[in-house]
């Protein structure tokens, strides 16, 4: 199965995400899921980024929070508009889920 997920916290406190499996993983990192991209703790960059998967964050949430795509932590993350998670949800993906 091909799985997109929107993760819209920064702070997780569920065990769903930890759980995910997929032939596809995606995973979308958009409102305050987009410090998951942006910031580091302890000199390491988010646990959430270390999970097997193609990584994108929403540019209109990152700029709002006053960030560019220069602050993302790692290059694996995408930025993409909401004209890309479009495509990503209806073109790329079987199911797409938020958390």
């Amino acid at each position: 199965m091909k799985l997109g997920v929107i993760l819209s916290e920064a702070v997780r406190t569920e065990e769903t995400y930890d759980r995910l499996q997929a032939e596809k993983l995606s995973v979308v990192l958009a409102g305050n899921g987009i410090y998951h991209a942006v910031s580091k703790k302890n000199g390491k960059a988010s646990e959430v980024l270390s999970k097997k998967a193609d990584f994108y964050v929403l540019t209109e949430d990152l700029e709002s929070r006053g960030f560019t795509a220069g602050d993302l932590v790692d290059s694996k993350i995408k930025p993409i508009g909401f004209d890309g998670l479009v495509d990503l949800i209806m073109d790329q993906h079987d199911k797409f889920i938020w958390l």
